[in-house]
């Protein structure tokens, strides 16, 4: 056993000594890469600043920024000519494996592979429209996320949930009414084999739920709260998990170094999750003034999103709830801009491609309330202020997202007109975009 043992503390050290060496080496052989924007008009995600100025990136990052900068002679140059420079954008609640799949072609593949490939043309259309980070909000999307990092494919940056831990005949509860319980001598349905959802009762099995996530390489953790609309059994207006369910979610999360956000609409639920230390409220439409003053005195973060009948979404996902939540959104987001709570932009955009193409459109909603000048601060820097909550487990550390700065990613969009006056360019991203860049990657030129 104990010479077994050696052989196998040889080999790993000599598999990890020599991908050390290889990774020495490529280090050493590689060449900086430069690119360099000149004359443009830059939003650093909080404040446009004054004059035409350039940005230099170096590799990944950016390196400086200012007038007439002076940059290798083999970079590569971007002329923006006034143009308008702004950071990439970041949705806090998308679903990279939803958004493009229906729920039939989810149940009904033979096999994950039509899933994830849908999902892949979906992430690179993402990356296209300007989304450069999102929030992955349910789902089993740590391979996808390894091989965007890997530059297998396009994609934006993905801060990942993992499965949705829900209770029994809670929001993440996808079962058959006739189905048992594995308490009852039931199994796992398909969503939870594919480990998309984990529907769990009881605090060993939030824990453990929790731990799993965790263990695959979750930035943060995603709890059901209260009740969903696509989900068949349980009301808008019902509290899911227990205090001490969730407090042992939250514990173990922030073992771990990160933190808990929740789905949840109504008051008691949004209270409940704000006793137990959940960090980010995802909805929350149905919230009133006193919760939102509550969040914001806790330092709880509003995630909400633009649910209303519009050109992408033109009927109610379920019939007896769809409606309830229709234009609440305006609502309570003023009460969190009245009380100065954190707030955040989503899409959910979910089972549809219709509706995930339209994730622009919705971030645009937003100037509604907003304005202009707010709405592009909150789907950059804002947002990036949420997703780096995660801490310890912040896949994309050192460098800052949502910031045209120095020892930033070099996540950025060049547009063709001013968003801070003519939001509608954001919307028309396929026309105004001219150019996107990611992780000092261009993955799109059309100047």
């Amino acid at each position: 056993m104990k010479s077994t043992m050696n052989r196998r503390s040889a080999l790993k050290f000599g598999l990890a000594f020599g991908a050390l060496l290889t990774s020495m080496a490529n280090a050493s052989s590689k060449k900086d890469s430069y690119i360099v924007i000149k004359n443009a008009t830059i939003f650093d995600g909080m404040n446009v600043l004054n004059g035409k100025l350039d940005v230099l990136i170096k590799n990944d990052a950016i390196e400086q920024v200012g007038a007439n900068l002076k940059y290798p002679q083999d970079s590569k140059v971007i002329n923006a000519e006034g143009k308008f420079l702004m950071p990439g954008l970041i949705d806090c609640h998308w679903h990279v494996l939803f958004a493009a799949g229906s729920p039939a072609m989810i149940l009904n593949s033979p096999d994950a592979g039509l899933i994830y490939s849908a999902a892949i043309k979906e992430a690179e259309r993402t990356l296209l429209r300007g989304f450069t980070t999102v929030r992955d909000m349910a789902g089993s999307v740590f391979g996808i996320k390894k091989a965007i990092d890997s530059n297998v494919f396009k994609g934006p940056r993905i801060y990942p949930s993992g499965a949705f831990i829900s209770q029994t005949s809670g929001h993440g509860d996808f079962n058959a009414i006739y189905d048992k319980p594995r308490k009852f001598g039931g199994h796992d349905g398909i969503l939870e084999q594919m480990g998309e959802f984990r529907v769990v009762d009881g605090i060993p099995e939030a824990l453990a739920a929790t731990r799993e996530q965790l263990k695959k390489g979750a930035s943060q953790i995603k709890i059901g709260a209260g009740g969903g609309v696509i989900s068949d059994f349980d009301p808008l207006d019902s509290t899911q998990f227990i205090l001490d369910e969730m407090k042992a979610v939250v514990n173990a999360a922030s073992d771990w170094g990160t933190y808990v956000c929740a789905h949840v609409y109504n008051d008691k639920g949004i209270n409940r999750c704000i006793d137990a230390g959940v960090k980010s409220i995802e909805h929350g439409q149905l919230a009133s003034e006193d919760v939102i003053k509550r969040m914001a005195d806790t330092g709880t973060w509003l995630s909400t999103q633009a649910f209303e009948y519009n050109k992408f979404w033109k009927k109610p996902l379920s019939e007896d709830k769809g409606d309830v939540l229709d234009k609440k959104w305006r609502k309570v987001l003023g009460y969190a801009v009245k009380h100065k709570c954190n707030y955040a932009f989503g899409t959910d955009a979910i089972f549809n491609p219709t509706l995930a193409s339209g994730q622009n459109y919705y971030l645009t909603m937003f100037a509604d309330v907003l304005g202009n000048l707010d709405t592009l601060r909150m789907a950059t820097s804002g947002n990036a202020k949420l997703v780096e909550l995660s801490g310890n487990r912040n896949p994309y550390k050192p460098h800052k997202l949502g910031v045209i700065k120095p020892n930033a990613w070099a996540d950025m969009i060049l547009i063709d007109g001013n968003p801070v006056k003519d939001i509608s360019l954001i919307e028309h991203y396929d026309r105004s975009f001219k150019v996107i860049i990611k992780n000092g990657e261009i993955v799109k030129n059309v100047l």
